[in-house]
């Protein structure tokens, strides 16, 4: 089989596969259950089904097996690829004949289509077909080269995993074509380098393959995307990479653009570009992200520090905004943004050893993007709002990447709900994958010992360069519970052990077999020595007080308003949760509430509600723009506030992760 640590010669943290690491149990342990048997599976029922997506009849009609045309978003191809990654996960983690060989049935279907040159791309292919005239790369907008790394990544995922060379072949010839490109028509490339999903795709293909030319690959595309003097802030490609100094533009492309300069890094040891990354990702995290996590704010924003002329300021689209600027009604948060947040910062901390990087990871994961699926692992969110509220007078697009619509006219904002399918379907496989393959970020290998990153149900099993192990076994009940035990069921030697004490923690206690040891500060990792013998625990408590939150002074839209934090977990007020009578807008905060935690479920999933009393305010004039301010008295309500993972699980309705603050 093939090797599976692959080589980043300049990251301190090597990521761990199933073999070494997996959500056994728990909250990340129903999570992955979930994901297996009813997530993976119900995308294969979409995109096999004509009559509901065409993801894989685009395919058998650009082979010739049926007649047709295309039909959906020209990157409808990477959305493909990206559930065949995720049920490649799904083979890693919980072996399945059938579903392997339907895999590998696929990857000959995917490998019969690919041009001689590598070219894969099945709306020219099948306009060929048609005797459509149809020039490759002619269209920026026909996301070629995403389609390609998306690829590249599945093929070499299928062949680490199953050890069949199909897809990977497929791989390296779409590699070869990227290669053409770069040497032969670099503009035509940087041109079409859109969502740049390659730049991490080749490096895993170096990984895998041992071979260089793929690092090379990789480089190119960096020369040639500083080289292009055509580009914008929309797809980061203004200025050189190395001259940027915040993040603008569409959320996506920003994040898949940096989490594979960040992969470059890790092969290359760049410290400028490590610096210049680092500073990106500061930008991001200190004036551009919303409290759970959401990436790229604005559905439409503008490019307004780009061009000194009103007449050269460009559109962006599903973008950053200027610093500060998160609305919540109208909030972005594309899940794949999210996503690509994730990936950014798993790659920095590979990087650095920093946990401020596997905290951000933690934010997203257990905010935006669970929120991005139901509680029933089904369906599924393309923005990710903080507020929803009824009656707005506009609709809410939920716009493909090319900023067209191509979705059906969207259900009244009030009723906004997750949907099983989505003509612009990128969300929903990302989503999969990333949760099919959310055991490689529970932890990782360093030279120094075991570094755990996410907690939730692990079971871990290392060894070190020396030939130690150590195995751990991870009980409790995060992120709702405060107390986590480590058990050590294997171990050989004494490989330190780096537990991350959470950046929103205090009052942490930490033991080794009943003794009390040392913790260090919030947001950092604490080590632990010890020679370990099987039997012996470890035990962490991570004291979870409510917390009230307020914004920055410049966002505006959350002036004098709070939110609610349980540990990782941003809490809203849902509507369903209101007495009678009593509007969204009408709840307030009243400072210095009792917060108290309750258990309940939601959708048949248990959770841990926040109770407390909101103060009711007047409601005003509902017509008016602006209205006498109501100097009758206030009351309160008792209100239950649920995880914002949780809400739009109970049919349609208003919610809220911000309210009013009175004192």
């Amino acid at each position: 089989m093939p090797a599976k640590t692959a080589p980043r010669a300049h990251a301190s943290l090597r990521p761990l596969d199933a073999a070494h690491a997996r959500w056994a149990r728990g909250f990340w342990g129903d999570v992955h259950t979930r994901t297996r048997d009813v997530t993976i599976p119900g995308i294969w029922g979409s995109l096999s089904d004509p009559a509901t997506s065409p993801g894989l009849r685009n395919f058998r009609l650009a082979a010739g097996l049926e007649k047709g045309a295309h039909v959906g978003p020209p990157f409808m191809d990477g959305d493909f690829y990206k559930w065949f990654e995720a049920a490649v996960a799904r083979l890693e983690t919980d072996p399945d004949a059938g579903l392997e060989e339907r895999l590998e049935q696929l990857a000959a279907l995917i490998a019969s289509v690919q041009r001689d040159d590598g070219y894969l791309h099945t709306p020219t292919f099948i306009a060929e077909r048609h005797a459509e005239d149809v020039v490759a790369l002619a269209d920026r907008f026909n996301f070629e080269t995403y389609n390609l790394g998306h690829l590249i990544t599945a093929g070499v995922r299928h062949w680490q995993v199953t050890g069949s060379e199909t897809l990977l072949v497929a791989a390296k010839k779409a590699a070869s074509f990227l290669e053409d490109l770069a040497t032969n028509k670099p503009v035509e490339l940087a041109r079409s380098a859109i969502c740049p999903s390659h730049y991490m795709a080749v490096i895993e293909l170096h990984r895998a393959t041992g071979e260089d030319r793929y690092l090379e690959l990789a480089e190119s595309f960096v020369r040639v995307r500083d080289a292009f003097d055509e580009g914008g802030d929309d797809n980061q490609d203004r200025l050189p990479v190395r001259e940027q100094t915040t993040v603008a533009g569409h959320a996506v492309r920003a994040n898949y653009l940096y989490a594979g300069l960040a992969d470059l890094v890790a092969e290359t040891g760049d410290e400028p570009l490590q610096a210049v990354l680092e500073r990106l990702w500061d930008d991001v995290v200190q004036t551009k992200l919303y409290l759970t996590g959401g990436c790229g704010a604005l559905y439409d924003g503008a490019s307004p520090d780009g061009h000194p002329w009103q007449g050269e300021i460009s559109r962006v689209h599903q973008a950053y905004g200027r610093p500060f600027q998160l609305p919540n009604t109208t909030a972005h948060a594309e899940s794949c943004a999210n996503i690509g947040m994730i990936f950014w910062s798993e790659r920095m901390l590979a990087l650095t050893g920093d946990a401020r990087y596997a905290d951000v990871m933690e934010q997203i994961a257990f905010n935006s993007l669970l929120a991005s699926i139901s509680l029933a692992g089904s369906q599924y969110f393309y923005t990710n709002a903080l507020r929803q509220v009824r009656d707005l007078p506009y609709d809410l697009r939920r716009p493909g990447d090319t900023g067209q619509e191509i979705v059906p006219t969207p259900p009244p904002s009030d009723e906004r709900l997750r949907q099983t399918y989505l003509s612009c379907f990128c969300c929903p496989p990302n989503i999969a994958r990333t949760l099919a393959r959310f055991h490689e970020r529970a932890a990782s290998i360093a030279d120094d010992g075991l570094y755990v990153h996410l907690y939730g149900g692990s079971d871990l099993d290392v060894t070190d360069a020396s030939g130690g192990r150590l195995a751990l076994r991870e009980d409790g009940d995060h992120p709702w519970g405060e107390r986590l035990t480590f058990t050590v069921t294997a171990a050989e030697g004494a490989i330190p052990v780096h537990l991350r004490i959470p950046g929103w923690s205090a009052g942490v206690t930490l033991t080794v077999n009943g003794e009390q040891r040392a913790v260090s500060e919030p947001g950092t990792y604490t080590r632990i020595e010890h020679p370990w013998r099987v039997g012996d625990v470890i035990e962490l408590v991570l004291p979870m007080p409510i917390r009230v939150l307020r914004g920055h002074r410049l966002a505006e839209e959350i002036t004098n308003q709070v939110a609610i934090q349980r540990g990782p977990v941003v809490y809203c007020l849902e509507s369903a949760d209101l007495t009678d009578g009593v509007l969204l807008e009408q709840a307030a905060f009243r400072r210095g509430s009792a917060l108290t935690p309750v258990e309940t479920e939601i959708g048949g999933v248990r959770v841990i509600a926040v109770e407390t009393e909101l103060t009711v305010l007047p409601a005003g004039e509902a017509s008016a723009l602006y209205d006498d301010l109501d100097d009758a008295p206030l009351s309160s309500i008792p209100v239950r506030l649920i995880p914002y993972f949780a809400w739009g699980n109970r049919g349609a309705g208003e919610m809220s992760v911000w309210l009013p603050v009175v004192w």
